[in-house]
C-alpha cells in the first residue's frame, strides 16, 4: 500500500514538474487574457463533465467569491450547475447541446469561455467552444492526453502532459489556482 501511495505521489510531482517546464508561459497567457477580459467588464463561462464539471464550479467560485484577496466579486458562471437548465436542454436538444445552448444565451463578445476535458474530446464542450468562437469569445481548453479534437479549435490550449485522468485533473486544478492567484494580483494590486 505504501508503495502505491509513493508511486501516485511521484506521478503527481512529475505532472507538476511538466506543467512548470512545458506550460508556464501558456498559464501566464491564460491569466493575462482572463484578467484583461474581466477588467473590460466581460465574464468567464466555464464547463466540463464529471470531475471536470466540479473543477468548472470550483473555478467559478474562486472568481465570483475570492481566491486569496478580499475584493469585489468578478463575473463567472459554471455552465454545469443548474439542473433544470441541463435537463431541459438535454431532454429537448440532446446531451451534446447542454453547454452550447447556454453559450448561445449567455456569451458576449470578449467573454472568456473555458472548456475542461481530460480527454480533449468531450463533444458537448467542443460544440460550445465552437459557438463561443463564432460569437467573438476567447476560448481556452484545459485538456489532457494529446489535447484531442478540442486542442485544434481553441485560442489557447493548456494540455496537461499525462494519460492518467487523476493526474490530469490535479494538473487542471493547479492551473486554475495559479490563474486565480495571478488574476487577483493583476486586478487588485
Amino acid at each position: 500500500m505504501i508503495d502505491d501511495i509513493t508511486a501516485q505521489l511521484r506521478a503527481g510531482r512529475q505532472v507538476l514538474e511538466a506543467l512548470e517546464r512545458e506550460l508556464a508561459g501558456r498559464i501566464a497567457s491564460f491569466a493575462e487574457l482572463l484578467a484583461d477580459s474581466l477588467a473590460g467588464g466581460r465574464k468567464l463561462l466555464v464547463m466540463g463533465n464529471g470531475g471536470s464539471a466540479a473543477d468548472a464550479q470550483h473555478f467559478a467560485a474562486e472568481i465570483v467569491g475570492r481566491f486569496k484577496l478580499e475584493r469585489r466579486g468578478l463575473p463567472a458562471v459554471a455552465l454545469t450547475t443548474d439542473t433544470s437548465i441541463l435537463t431541459a436542454i438535454g431532454n429537448d436538444y440532446g446531451f451534446d447541446a447542454i453547454f452550447r445552448r447556454q453559450v448561445e444565451a449567455l456569451a458576449d463578445e470578449g467573454d472568456v469561455v473555458v472548456g475542461i476535458s481530460t480527454s480533449g474530446n468531450s463533444r458537448n464542450v467542443q460544440e460550445a467552444l465552437l459557438l463561443a468562437r463564432e460569437r467573438g469569445c476567447r476560448t481556452i481548453g484545459l485538456l489532457g492526453r494529446d489535447g484531442g479534437s478540442i486542442r485544434d479549435i481553441v485560442d489557447l490550449d493548456l494540455t496537461v502532459p499525462s494519460a492518467d485522468t487523476p493526474r490530469i485533473q490535479e494538473g487542471h486544478i493547479t492551473i486554475i489556482h495559479i490563474v486565480c492567484d495571478l488574476v487577483e494580483k493583476r486586478l487588485f494590486p
